[in-house]
């Protein structure tokens, strides 16, 4: 139990249903889908769309979703790979005549075609029980009437000023007057209620086809873009079910969507740290953050050689979760010193997306994530419909051979992982820790403060938080991490810098299936909260 004299929040308990997201708007708009006698599927989609509004500068329908559920919370986990694909004009010998060695944020070959609606529609049509049509009018109202800005939300706006300022059609919606507007003010996005509306009649082919479609695609082409309304159309019912990876972690099953996203680089970091024994370490000493440190390094290296769509190349996923590998990868680090080499990087360290979970009164477990990937995405936005696109193209590289270079139809490297942990045949904790390429070192950190060290859900969350930075020495830290434990670290070799922004987000649902309760945590470095009913 935490220390009620400190500040924190304790966790939230109920009975029937609970969300958590990273909005408040969003996660009582699944409370009373939950309430009218929809799913935890139904709430997850509704609330997902809220905050597509709400939250623009970390998802949209522009965007890509991951998703993991367990059917009345049995441990028969369904995964679902809602990312999109490059365009059918992507051929990376032009991207290398064209002088383009790294696709960039801002322009248009960072845009895969959006998976984030069709994935929706399958969704719901599968495991639901209401329309998606039915589900977008929280948003539509939102989006048209108007919402208030959230000091999260407000912060993030005025930090991407520059993105927001390149297209005419974003800067107009997101920088009226020439400014971001400030913490409380309503935001209205009526060319994005508008589109919604369509979807809401139309379903998919309304956003693959039709007025929509074309005003994206054309704006694309615009700007030297290679997509296509054939590469839209093509995009109707892309995204697929697959199966789940998984490991177990101190006598617990921790399952994560497999490639093309890293969720399999969080459960080589949790393999590398199960032959270690925290019992006699403080959740906040060197020791402890030392390891994770070395581990996530590792485990990152591993992703930035291997990990790319599954379909288009060999990724070694056996090997990558074995035991002989996790020993050797241990086997690197020493306890004494930083590691001297460190293996490079080529993902870009972008973190804005969005994480919820949903579990309802028939104990349906959602683990939910959507993304535009940067702030803002790539920032470009369709002038009629109002979409704005995400940048998941940066997750690609130009380098023809590897196995993660961009192709005509391919998948990018995703950093957007839904967790879900589970024990003895039932679903135990859906989790999500927001922050692009934190996100795997973040689940391992989080299932690690609960199994390990005994801390309650917010607690985990709320936990202070550091990150080795991809491509270089530098380990990013919270303010919460203590100075003598900062000390500790730099003598060990590690190069530490204050985090420029609080690292990540997240949230979390415990299932108590003795007790038939549910406990939920959301993260204070959003605005959001956990409800239950």
């Amino acid at each position: 139990m935490r220390n009620l004299d400190l500040p924190g929040r304790s966790p939230v308990r109920s009975l029937n249903g609970m969300a958590a997201t990273s909005h408040p708007l969003s996660t009582m708009t699944a409370i009373q889908v939950l309430q009218d006698g929809g799913n935890a599927m139904d709430a997850a989609v509704a609330a997902c769309a809220v905050q597509c509004v709400v939250e623009p500068e970390s998802t949209g329908i522009g965007g890509d979703c991951f998703m993991l559920y367990a059917p009345e919370g049995e441990e028969e986990i369904v995964a679902f790979n809602g990312s999109g694909r490059a365009p059918a004009g992507a051929d990376p010998d032009w991207y290398v005549e064209n002088g383009i060695t790294t696709i960039e944020q801002h322009t248009p070959h960072a845009v895969t075609v959006p998976g984030a609606i069709d994935a929706w529609q399958t969704l719901i049509e599968k495991h639901g029980t209401k329309s998606l049509g039915e589900l977008l009018q929280p948003a539509i109202r939102f989006a048209k009437e108007g919402y208030p800005l959230s000091s999260r939300v407000a912060y993030d706006f005025a930090g991407n000023v520059a993105t927001l300022s390149h297209d005419p059609g974003t800067k107009a919606v997101f920088l009226p007057g020439g400014k971001p507007p400030a913490e409380g003010t309503m935001h209205r996005q009526e060319k994005l209620a508008a589109t919604m509306e369509v979807i809401a009649e139309q379903g998919r082919d309304g956003f693959y086809s039709g007025w929509v479609a074309e005003d994206i695609v054309s704006h694309l082409q615009e700007l030297g873009g290679h997509h296509t309304m054939e590469d839209f159309a093509a995009a109707r019912g892309m995204g697929e079910y697959v199966t789940p990876v998984k490991t177990d972690y101190r006598d617990h099953t921790v399952y994560e969507c497999p490639p093309n996203g890293q969720g399999i680089v969080a459960l080589e970091i949790l393999n590398i740290l199960s032959g270690y024994d925290f019992s006699a370490m403080d959740p906040l000493s060197v020791e402890r953050l030392h390891l994770e440190i070395e581990a996530s390094r590792l485990a990152y290296g591993d992703r930035d050689t291997v990990v790319a769509d599954p379909a288009r190349a060999q990724v070694p996923i056996d090997w990558m979760l074995s035991d002989e590998h996790a020993d050797e990868l241990r086997g690197v680090i020493a306890m004494d010193r930083a590691m001297s080499e460190i293996p490079p990087a080529v993902l870009p360290t972008h973190h804005d997306t969005i994480y919820l979970t949903v579990v309802d009164k028939d104990r349906n477990t959602v683990s939910f994530i959507n993304s535009l990937f940067s702030g803002f995405g790539s920032g470009i936005m369709g002038p009629k419909s109002g979409v704005m696109l995400q940048n998941r193209g940066c997750g690609f590289v130009v380098e023809p051979g590897h196995p993660n270079c961009i192709e005509p139809g391919k998948r990018p490297l995703h950093t957007i992982i839904p967790g879900m942990m589970a024990k003895d045949g039932k679903a135990l904790m859906p989790f999500g820790v927001m922050g692009g390429a934190y996100q795997a070192l973040g689940h391992a950190h989080v299932l690690s403060n609960i199994l390990d060290f005994g801390m309650d859900v917010q607690e985990a969350i709320d936990f202070p938080r550091f990150m080795s930075a991809p491509n270089t020495k530098d380990v990013d830290v919270e303010t919460g991490v203590p100075a003598d434990v900062r000390d500790g670290l730099q003598r060990l070799g590690h190069t530490l810098v204050d985090a420029p922004r609080p690292i990540g987000g997240g949230q979390a649902i415990q299932i108590d299936w003795r007790e038939g309760t549910l406990a939920g945590g959301s993260d204070p470095r959003k605005d959001g909260c956990a409800l239950g009913y």
